[in-house]
């Protein structure tokens, strides 16, 4: 219990350096020049090719992940039960 928390902990503190740091990021030369026009249109874009890039990103880590935790469940669901059962 404490091992699955103390894991829970890092996956969070992990998550947060994440969201903090991808602030900071810098962003491709289009995106840096819609910014720095003052057209909304060109803002929106490049706002909008900033969220695509971090969606690209993150479902390979994402569905890797769920599938991995889908079969530590598994795996542990079903050595639980044997033992419950000899």
């Amino acid at each position: 219990m404490i091992r699955i928390r103390s894991i829970a902990c890092l996956a969070l503190a992990a998550l947060v350096i994440t969201c903090v740091m991808s602030v900071d990021a810098s962003a491709c030369p289009t995106c840096k020049d819609g910014i720095s026009e003052n057209d909304p249109a060109a803002q929106s874009m490049a706002a909008g090719y900033f969220y695509s890039i971090l969606f690209m990103m993150t479902m390979p880590f994402l569905i890797l992940g769920s599938f991995i935790s889908f079969a530590y469940w598994s795996i542990r669901r079903r050595t639980h039960s044997q033992l419950e059962t000899s």
